[in-house]
């Protein structure tokens, strides 16, 4: 109620048609949690449906999608407005399973599949082929690849993200972004010809 009265603007000018980017704007003049608020409900349900894809687990993916947002709460004045501020939460939710992952398995956080990843080596893997795979089949293949290859597709394809915001998000050269990419995309070709038997 305080809120309210002192910033009138806040309580009475809030629509559904402004971007995300002006709501940004307006949190961070009037830190007022009710324009948080419809941030968190425009993306919690995406964020936790992309924790659960990477976690495959309910618990953890409720957990990982609160720290998500409070990390965001937290780093919202850092939001630079270079990408889209879906694309920025996005960056945060991939980073954030992948590392949770790796704390999980206690392993090394650099893979062994940066070794050499900056070679140029040509992608024969058609965009086309991933794009119109059947859903279900597809959902059944990104679920037998590893978590940081399933995430980089999911940004590319998914997310619509550029090979520069990948880049940005995974803290890599445009180049090691595209050998990624290229790697897992045959992963990805490999694991489906396993499963059903047939080229994709």
């Amino acid at each position: 109620m305080l809120i309210n009265l002192l910033n009138p603007l806040v309580s009475g000018s809030v629509s559904s048609a402004q971007s995300d980017e002006e709501i940004v704007d307006m949190y961070i003049a009037s830190q007022s949690p009710r324009l948080f608020d419809i941030l968190y409900d425009r993306y919690s349900k995406k964020v936790f449906v992309k924790c659960n894809s990477l976690l495959r687990d309910q618990a953890k993916a409720e957990d990982a999608m609160q720290e998500i947002f409070i990390k965001v709460l937290l780093n919202l004045s850092k939001f630079n407005k270079k990408a889209k501020f879906s694309t920025w939460l996005y960056s945060i939710t991939y980073n954030y399973c992948i590392d949770s992952i790796r704390k999980g398995k206690k392993r090394k956080s650099v893979s062994v599949e940066d070794v050499g990843e900056l070679e140029q080596v040509p992608d024969t893997i058609d965009d086309k082929r991933l794009l119109e795979t059947n859903i279900v089949r597809l959902k059944a293949v990104l679920d037998k690849i590893p978590t940081e290859d399933k995430a980089i597709l999911l940004m590319k394809y998914q997310d619509d993200m550029s090979i520069k915001e990948i880049g940005s998000a995974l803290s890599k050269s445009e180049s090691a972004v595209k050998m990624k990419i290229k790697r897992a995309k045959e992963k990805f070709v490999k694991q489906y010809s396993i499963i059903y038997q047939d080229a994709i």
